[in-house]
């Protein structure tokens, strides 16, 4: 039994739902095994033993799918992130720091584990998929928040924590864009910790 047909197979049912989760369980294995490119919806219905034109009343396009497939791996980062941006017992600086090695970690684990659904980002980002903006739109606001914890507690010392926040978030493109991670991970770039650390010391308070 292949990896795909134990997906499939686990999740039993017919209704609208999952159905809708099989195709995409099955869509994200094929992505990962043979690369979204040369995926088509005919192999994805294929192996789900359906008609391309059932696979089409769950997602009007291929590209559909390979939106519903990209959120799917943004939603696990965001998960991770809002993880490390409450963790308790932490400052607003130490859970900085978590949320951008997490980001970072989230981006280097799939590039290596998974190269072909890493490319599919990657493409995602380049094509500008309304998932990618939403994603970039969710991570700047918790930094927003976090900044906006430090301020209020006397941690940091901004005029501006939205402003700051969107600073940290450019800063840390370099960490965490797939294509850059990917085709450039020593280029130029100093050590993460190195980066964070020099984030962090602009935004305290000077004593």
């Amino acid at each position: 039994m292949t990896r795909t047909a134990a997906i499939v197979r686990d999740i039993p049912g017919e209704s609208a739902p999952t159905t809708r989760c099989r195709i995409l369980a099955t869509a994200e294995e094929a992505f990962r095994v043979v690369g979204y490119q040369k995926t088509t919806v005919a192999d994805i219905a294929k192996t789900l033993r359906m008609s391309p034109a059932n696979v089409y009343r769950f997602f009007e396009s291929k590209k559909a799918i390979h939106e519903a497939v990209i959120k799917r791996l943004m939603d696990d980062t965001e998960r991770r992130v809002a993880l490390a941006a409450g963790a308790p017992g932490r400052n607003a600086a130490e859970r900085i720091a978590d949320v951008i090695t997490v980001m970072h970690q989230a981006c280097v684990e799939r590039c290596e584990a998974n190269p072909r659904l890493h490319e599919m980002v990657e493409a995602a980002i380049t094509e500008s998929w309304d998932v990618c903006h939403a994603h970039v739109d969710a991570i700047g606001s918790v930094l927003r928040g976090l900044v906006q914890d430090g301020a209020e507690a006397g941690e940091f010392d901004v005029a501006d924590p939205a402003i700051a926040a969107a600073c940290i978030h450019t800063a840390i493109i370099r960490y965490c864009h797939p294509a850059l991670v990917s085709h450039y991970p020593d280029a130029g770039a100093p050590p993460l910790a190195a980066m964070i650390a020099f984030l962090l010391g602009s935004l305290r308070r000077r004593a």
